[in-house]
């Protein structure tokens, strides 16, 4: 301990000084150094402890001294007053060289130098060598980019997967000293996020981009209004009124709109709630492609009997023994005749409530000789064959019912204005004032109204393309579409086409060599430990495989290690294994896609609020109450009274405040607005963003689910139809007695 103690205390500066002082000139005749007492550096500096000796390795060490020959010495600078301690030895080491003869108390404390040089020793070389070489390496590769360590948590935050080499060295970046994403591993990280935001970039639709579509909608619309062969048919439907939810009655529909075939019978109870009856059965293939239309219907026809004897077989049987009673020239009294609805779902020309002609077969129905007749007479022929007590009474779009069924079920007090679907297709139904209906129509109708329903086919709205984003993917899917250049609004916004854009980016990614998606060397590379592949057979290599609710799951996936979204990459795109950086990009690109057409529906929902000029009619309903009524409310123990009465002001002085007679009711069916997330909240950004409706007019705009419009809608349809014959009739007697009367004064003059 000794030895290595006095070696370290030797080298010190301090040391050195007084070193280089003893070494300069001689002592004085009667300097003795053993009498002269030299203070402890405790007693001068209370303070500093003899811990805090300095300690500094000095040349090779004098032979170790007894523990008692051991005194505190200080010694002080003349240019400065900082001291040092050392505890050294009382007697000088023989070693250690003579005094010189100038040593006295004048030059005792002043700086000397020492003549004898302090060497280097070999690990300080080595120190610094190895430091230069250090400083040298990192100066010329500070371009190399960082590598991270995998993680063995498959779904930890922090967990990426390392992957391939990068292919283009210049796209990476250094990272962030605090990342604002979690770490990976995969080298080609940077490029892959870098191309999903720049393709999830090209689906955006701007403010901007919202206001000019709104302008070209209605345009559009007018023109439609106007004559026939536009882009928008807003084709009239002569429903002429809608349900406010007092109707009460039982009623029945029918719905043919693919390869199964429905019965129903509703029961409206007059409180806007109904009770549903209904059978389905499938169609047989041959009579799909039967030879003549009496096959197809008479089937159609019979299930109507069986449902009825079925399910309300005691009023069934007592309109059999009515028949052939004073009646209606059907054999059965008016009020005993069920009244029909037929939803059917395919095109026809429709020239009254229940007259259409039949424009062609879709969905694998080919039967040549249905073609051109009026489908309403053809169900009602094999009805009256079987001498049922049923009248078709309506001809119904899915799309008019579900304005109906919404109608009906409102729980407000105003008339609902617009019926929408957003779902495997999409398309508008709304009520239109009948002086801007201008264009030639066919068939007879109720006037009284002054409004009618009118199908807007907004699913060809813009097939120009003046307005509308065309991106290279949609570009792509309308050219492998089996019909190009039409439609071109619902290939932006329906179910039926989100998905092949979707599986259209991926694929055109996949194409690209710069782009690692789908991509790992070996299974090192992969969080799931197995490399990424895809066969050639894939769903994804599949035109039309991939279905729209991938983008539904996407969105709503937002757990750790989005395994949700993961699972349904595998079993929808045949996508083996694929890493979190590629379900990622698939969650950022179908969130653009969705946003996209969740916008595009604004378009047409805001287009339509301000075509008919709702927002412009304000009720003169009584506002907020006043703060001394409230309070009358509390004295009086009216507490609900007086907690809505508080709600109500509070709303209104926030700018929330919506009368009830003000509000706009809009009914929506569909896949996309019911079950992606967020769809209606991106429809109501848009709606704001709207030049005429803004956030005040977005908060008068209520939007309600309508469910099974062409059941309960073709009932309320039936229902309307029933009420507007009893008017015409009216109507006709009417007439008929005006007439008698004239006739009658002019005999008797």
């Amino acid at each position: 301990m000794f030895l290595r103690t006095t070696k370290l205390a030797i080298t010190s500066p301090i040391l050195t000084k007084i070193t280089s002082s003893i070494g300069k000139g001689d002592p004085p005749a009667n300097f003795n150094p053993k009498k002269r007492k030299i203070p402890l550096s405790s007693e001068l500096y209370p303070h500093l402890s003899s811990s805090s000796s300095l300690t500094s390795p000095p040349p090779p060490p004098p032979p170790p001294p007894s523990s008692s020959s051991f005194t505190s010495t200080t010694s002080t600078t003349s240019t400065s007053t900082s001291t040092s301690t050392l505890n050294s030895p009382s007697s000088i080491p023989t070693h250690s060289p003579p005094l010189p003869q100038n040593f006295n108390e004048s030059n005792l404390f002043k700086p000397h130098k020492v003549s004898r040089p302090n060497p280097i020793s070999l690990v300080h070389l080595a120190s610094v060598t190895v430091l230069v070489i250090v400083l040298v390496v990192q100066f010329l590769f500070t371009d190399t980019p960082p590598r991270y360590s995998r993680s063995s948590q498959p779904y930890s935050p922090t967990s990426y997967s390392p992957r391939a080499s990068v292919l283009d060295q210049r796209t990476c970046e250094s990272p962030h000293p605090f990342p604002t994403e979690a770490p990976t591993s995969r080298p080609h990280k940077m490029s892959l996020v870098a191309e999903s935001k720049r393709v999830a970039a090209e689906f955006e639709y701007t403010d901007e981009d919202v206001r000019r579509g709104v302008t070209e909608f209605i345009a559009e619309m007018n023109e439609g209004l106007e004559k026939n062969a536009t882009n928008m048919s807003q084709i009239p439907t002569f429903v002429t009124g809608v349900p406010n939810g007092t109707e009460k009655g039982l009623y029945l529909a029918v719905d043919l709109g693919g390869t199964n075939f429905r019965v129903c019978s509703i029961q409206l109870h007059g409180d806007t709630t109904f009770s549903l009856t209904q059978s389905k059965v499938a169609i047989p293939r041959d009579l799909m492609l039967a030879k003549t239309a009496s096959d197809l219907f008479s089937f159609l026809a019979k299930q109507i009997e069986l449902f009825l004897k079925t399910h309300h077989e005691d009023h069934f049987e007592a309109h059999i023994r009515r028949r052939n009673t004073v009646s209606t020239p059907e054999g059965f009294r008016d009020e005993h005749i069920f009244r029909l609805g037929f939803t059917f779902s395919f095109p026809v020309h429709q020239i009254g409530i229940n007259r259409g002609t039949l424009i062609r077969w879709t969905k694998g129905f080919d039967i040549a000789d249905a073609i051109g007749q009026d489908v309403c007479e053809l169900l009602q022929k094999e009805i009256d064959k079987l001498h049922l007590p049923v009248k078709v009474a309506a001809l119904v779009n899915d799309t008019v019912g579900t304005l109906m069924a919404r109608a009906y079920t409102s729980p407000g007090k105003t008339q609902t204005l617009l019926g929408a679907i957003f779902g495997t297709g999409t398309n508008g139904a709304y009520v239109e004032k009948l002086h801007k209906l201008t264009k030639p129509m066919e068939g007879d109708f109720d006037k009284t109204t002054g409004e009618m329903v009118v199908n807007t086919e907004w699913g060809s709205f813009d097939n120009g393309l003046k307005v509308l984003p065309n991106t290279i993917y949609d570009q792509i899917l309308d050219k492998d579409s089996v019909n190009p250049g039409i439609q071109m609004f619902e290939k932006r916004v329906s179910g039926m086409f989100l998905g092949e854009i979707l599986r259209t980016v991926l694929v055109q990614m996949i194409k690209n060599p710069a782009v690692a998606l789908f991509r790992d060397n070996t299974s090192a590379d992969n969080d799931y430990r197995s490399t990424t592949t895809i066969d050639e057979t894939a769903p994804l290599y599949q035109q039309w495989a991939v279905d729209s609710s991938i983008l539904s799951i996407a969105e709503a996936d937002n757990s750790v290690g989005l395994p949700v979204l993961r699972q349904e990459l595998e079993k929808s795109l045949g996508v083996s294994a694929p890493s979190l950086e590629d379900a990622q990009t698939v969650k950022d690109i179908a969130h653009a896609i969705g946003k996209r057409a969740a916008r595009l529906a604004a378009v047409a929902i805001g287009a339509i609020v301000l075509q008919t000029g709702r927002l412009d009619v304000k009720s003169a309903a009584p506002g907020p109450k006043s703060t001394a009524s409230i309070v009358e409310d509390v004295k009086n123990l009216k507490i609900a009274d007086a907690a809505a009465a508080t709600a109500n002001k509070l709303a209104d002085a926030a700018g929330l405040a919506v009368n009830e007679e003000d509000v706009i009711d809009i009914g929506v069916d569909g896949s996309l607005v019911e079950f992606y997330p967020g769809f209606e909240h991106y429809i109501r950004e848009a709606l704001r963003a709207m030049d005429g409706i803004g956030a005040a007019g977005e908060r008068r705009i209520r939007i309600g689910i309508a469910k099974d419009g062409s059941g309960v809608g073709a009932a309320l349809i039936a229902l309307v139809a029933a009420k507007m014959e009893k008017q015409q009739q009216q109507d006709y007697i009417g007439d008929l007695r005006s007439t008698l009367g004239v006739v009658k004064e002019e005999t008797t003059i």
